[in-house]
């Protein structure tokens, strides 16, 4: 059950967390105080400041979708294999992530030859979409920067993993940002006051603008979803291997679901959908253990868990707080080949986000978990 439920806005605010950020907190008050909200809003173990909303923040609607509630990174989510290999020696992991990074483009670099995908034949016939299909073929299949990473790691099951954190580039985002500032006009010329122009939102179910953004969003998905598996299908290549058991899930969307006797649209930003019995992953940070986990079904949490470890340092604050020194010791004891070379890439450092154990431990009525990862290997974006 939640840790503490705040009953002062117009719905209620439902956390699973003992303490949350002043601003985060802020934003879930704002979005308990949006019209279309329903029933309450349920805030995950790892969630922290976002756009909009708390990234980590489960939000139902009634005949409305918010972009921002979905975020930019539309169908960000993570994707893990286990593999048929014996587990590798240091020298030979280092040369499979040598391997990996010809292949696969990190940060702003794209492929230099379109990729294959049969889903650009069936693209939306959506302006936004259109404008960016052409651009979308050489981003398929790359990784991207921020907190997205490829991971070797250890199962406590004795296989071998590799997990891969991305989404859908920069086509995703210029679908996010176009319908986010349709949804700014509209409110303005329909005079809908929101508590934040940030959470603008769209009719949706009989508004035009909501059912095309579903329709673009649906497809980002289909995209980001398709990005995991061309990226995760070139480092099975690398290691000359199958896997055994593949998951690919997305952690920013919004669906039609019915929860509380209601048809309603869930958005979920930084949050897993965890049905009963649905596998999920729940990374954490880089040095950290990371998890495949078996939802319970919470109704409490609209069938949700949280997507990671969550940030406890803003990027800025992680770089000037944090001792590079004693972030790559950290990481060099535990023999990870790791991804901090520079002051610069603090921001992503262990010591930046939450502990995972705690936040698994405080959603242990949302899924439980089902193997435990060890990283041996990161590459970060």
């Amino acid at each position: 059950m939640p840790f503490r439920i705040i009953d002062t806005e117009r719905i209620p605010i439902k956390l699973w967390l003992e303490e949350l950020e002043n601003d985060a907190l802020q934003q879930a008050k704002n979005a308990a105080n949006l019209i279309p909200a329903f029933h309450h809003v349920a805030i995950m173990p790892d969630a922290h400041t976002g756009y909009g909303v708390p990234i980590g923040c489960v939000l139902a609607t009634q005949d409305a979708v918010i972009p921002n509630a979905v975020g930019v990174d539309i169908g960000c989510g993570m994707c893990a294999a286990r593999l048929t290999v014996e587990f590798p020696g240091k020298k030979e992991i280092k040369q499979v992530m040598g391997e990996i990074r010809k292949r696969v483009p990190v940060g702003f670099d794209w492929h230099k030859d379109p990729q294959e995908w049969e889903g650009f034949d069936r693209a939306p016939d959506i302006e936004i979409i259109q404008q960016n299909l052409e651009k979308a073929r050489y981003q398929l299949g790359t990784l991207g920067g921020g907190n997205h990473f490829m991971e070797i790691q250890r199962g406590n099951d004795e296989h071998l993993w590799v997990m891969v954190h991305c989404g859908s580039r920069n086509f995703g985002l210029q679908i996010a940002n176009h319908y986010h500032q349709l949804a700014r006009t509209l409110c303005d010329e329909r005079k809908i006051k929101a508590p934040n122009k940030d959470l603008s939102y769209l009719p949706a179910g009989s508004g035009k603008e909501g059912d095309a953004y579903m329709t673009a969003m649906n497809y980002a998905i289909e995209f980001a979803k398709a990005n995991r598996d061309l990226i995760m299908k070139q480092i099975l290549d690398v290691f000359s291997c199958e896997s055994t058991e593949y998951i690919n899930i997305h952690h920013n969307y919004a669906a039609f679901e019915h929860h509380f006797g209601s048809d309603v649209i869930v958005h979920r930003k930084g949050a897993v959908k965890a049905e009963k019995g649905e596998k999920g992953i729940i990374p954490g940070s880089q040095g950290s253990k990371s998890y495949i986990v078996e939802g319970l079904g919470n109704p409490e949490s609209f069938h949700s868990s949280s997507h990671g470890a969550g940030r406890i340092m803003g990027r800025k604050q992680a770089r000037r707080q944090l001792s590079l020194k004693d972030e790559i010791e950290k990481m060099e004891k535990r023999g990870i080949i790791h991804a901090i070379r520079t002051e610069k890439d603090l921001d992503e450092a262990e010591s930046a986000y939450r502990d995972i154990d705690q936040v698994m431990h405080n959603q242990r009525d949302l899924v439980k978990i089902l193997v435990a990862l060890t990283p041996l290997a990161v590459i970060k974006g």
